[in-house]
């Protein structure tokens, strides 16, 4: 079957869900790699790798879906449960921005306390007080919440956060599209139309947004490649989706370790970046990870069908929740592209491209020497959320 998976690659076509289930199962992972780029070099010609300048802080850690592949959240009450004023994540976002981020990734947990003109405060002050930041803000799960305690439907939210300002949202909370996996490890979290739904609207009003994906948990060859045809299908709708990121999932510290005691292995992430590059013909974007795997696997992916890097992640906390901390500089992160043999190249969160750095240059805020050396443990980074956080929104 090979050979005729590569006819129709070569020849541009789409694969059927049989023919990606097959590929996963049997196919070699060098097959994969040389396949992947075959699609990768047809959509994204140039021997460039993207990268964008971000932070990815969270505004509240108290949550009440309670997955059981998390270790980030709390509950109201909780000694170290924490939700951050408006004010202050205002004063994050200048600070960040003072260090060259341009892109705040934003996301926290499904948190019923917090009234909805809270984001939509957000999204406006950060678009007047902080306009070199592009506010990347809140996935499906905190949209659905918002209509709950709202009361206004899923569009009307979309609406208004968009016309606050809102004009990207990530896609955290997909996990695997598939309801019989969602249903053991997010019970509460809703559908894999839930999710589908969201996203859907959110592209009708014309924004922007990733696709995720978080495997090495409790699905099947069959699950992942039903993910890849859910999204696949809707990106055929709208075209919203600038990028699909998978992700393997961190058991540390979550209740699901005492079943998934392990991490998925190197192989197997590529196999994921692989498959994604191969089956959606209609992403223009795959994204390597080196904070969720590793900065060696990271560049690997490189060479299976990724063609950007991600973000530089000037502050995460959800993993570190989970004991797994990768840090990176911009500087270092411009070196391990051009190390894996690609033009280093600074985009936007909409994959603008903003500048390419040939041999020894990099982007200006690395001239700034306090950017050099951000490197935090896991209970640094908790600490510092900790400190500078009030425990309760007022």
């Amino acid at each position: 079957m090979i050979a005729s998976i590569r006819s129709k690659i070569n020849r541009g076509e789409r694969l059927t869900s049989n023919e990606g289930v097959w590929l996963l199962k049997n196919a070699e992972i060098l097959d994969l790699a040389e396949l992947a780029e075959t699609v990768r070099f047809r959509l994204n010609p140039k021997r460039r790798v993207t990268f964008v300048i971000d932070s990815n802080p969270n505004y509240t850690n108290i949550c009440n879906i309670d997955c059981i592949f998390c270790a980030f959240y709390r509950h109201e009450g909780d000694s170290d449960a924490y939700t951050i004023p408006v004010d202050d994540l205002i004063a994050k976002f200048k600070s960040s921005a003072t260090r060259g981020v341009r892109t705040i990734l934003l996301q926290g947990g499904v948190n019923p306390a917090i009234p909805f003109e809270y984001y939509k405060e957000l999204v406006r002050r950060t678009r007047a007080e902080v306009p070199e930041i592009h506010p990347h803000f809140f996935s499906t799960s905190e949209i659905i919440g918002m209509s709950e305690v709202s009361g206004l439907s899923i569009p009307q939210v979309l609406k208004e956060l968009h016309e606050a300002g809102l004009d990207s949202i990530p896609g955290g909370g997909a996990e695997i599209l598939n309801d019989r996996v969602k249903k053991k490890i997010s019970s509460k979290k809703g559908t894999s139309a839930d999710w589908l739904n969201v996203m859907r609207e959110a592209h009708k009003l014309g924004m922007k947004s990733t696709a995720t994906m978080m495997y090495g948990h409790l699905e099947t060859d069959e699950d992942v490649i039903e993910h890849l045809e859910s999204i696949r299908a809707l990106q055929d709708e709208y075209q919203g989706f600038t990028a699909f990121i998978p992700w393997s999932f961190k058991p540390g510290n979550t209740p699901l370790e005492k079943i998934i005691p392990t991490y998925a292995t190197s192989t197997r992430y590529l196999q994921m970046i692989a498959i994604s590059r191969i089956f959606l013909d209609n992403f223009p974007h795959i994204q390597a990870s080196w904070f969720s795997e590793g900065k060696k696997t990271g560049q690997i992916a490189l060479h299976f069908g990724a063609d950007d890097f991600g973000g530089t992640l000037e502050e995460e906390n959800v993993h570190a929740s989970a004991n797994f901390v990768h840090t990176t500089t911009t500087k270092e992160a411009v070196d391990l592209i051009r190390e894996s043999g690609f033009t280093p190249t600074e985009r936007t969160t909409l994959y603008d491209i903003i500048a390419e750095y040939g041999e020894g240059e990099y982007p200006v805020s690395v001239l700034d020497p306090a950017r050099l050396d951000v490197h935090m443990t896991a209970e640094s980074v908790m600490k510092n959320v900790l400190t500078t956080s009030l425990p309760i929104l007022q």
